[in-house]
Order: C-alpha cells, then sequence, then structure tokens
C-alpha cells in the first residue's frame, strides 16, 4: 500500500509538482494507493483532474485508489462533477488504511 499526502493549494500551478509524483505512486501493480487530501486548503478541477489520472493508472495496474477527504466543499465539488460515488470518499486516514489492509489480505 501506498499513501500520499498533499497540502495546501492544489490548482493548475500545483499540479506541475504533484503530477510526477502521483504517477510514481501509481505505476506499481495491483497495489492500494491511498491519497490523503485532509491538510488541503484549496482544491480545484485541475485536482479533479489528477485523481482521474491517478484512478485511471492504478484500475489499469490492476490496483484501487482510496480517496481521504473529509473537506464538505471538496466532497461538494465531487458530488457537482458525478465523482462522488466513484471515489467514496473516506473520512480518515485510519479508514483508509484499514481498508486497504482488508483489501490487500483478502
Amino acid at each position: 500500500m501506498t499513501v500520499i499526502q498533499f497540502a495546501g493549494e492544489i490548482d493548475i500551478a500545483a499540479g506541475i509538482e504533484i503530477r510526477p509524483r502521483l504517477d510514481a505512486a501509481t505505476s506499481a501493480a495491483e497495489q492500494t494507493v491511498v491519497v490523503d487530501l485532509t491538510p488541503v486548503e484549496f482544491f480545484d478541477c485541475s485536482g479533479l483532474r489528477l485523481l482521474c489520472r491517478a484512478d485511471e493508472r492504478v484500475r489499469e495496474r490492476g490496483g484501487r485508489l482510496l480517496l481521504v477527504c473529509p473537506h464538505p466543499l471538496i466532497r461538494r465539488l465531487l458530488r457537482a462533477c458525478g465523482l462522488l460515488g466513484w471515489f467514496s470518499p473516506l473520512r480518515t486516514l485510519e479508514e483508509a488504511l484499514v481498508l486497504g489492509s482488508i483489501e490487500a489480505t483478502g
């Protein structure tokens, strides 16, 4: 399992730095990748694009992406874009770690 955490503002400028980190985190086969947005203060459609790309890369390799997102505004953005059910964000990193561990052991 790989955990990657982002903080601050996730916008088009931050995407330049974030994309290589996400690509590295999503390059292995059949793994669970946890993206923790708990410390994020701002998130726009550029961030959604990054999440969708990361999710696609993980699924292509037989894995799963778990999203930790306690923020109501980010959840509202996911809902408005029809992605809330797709990502099913968890409220805490601990939830994601438990879920990822259960999936890893079957």
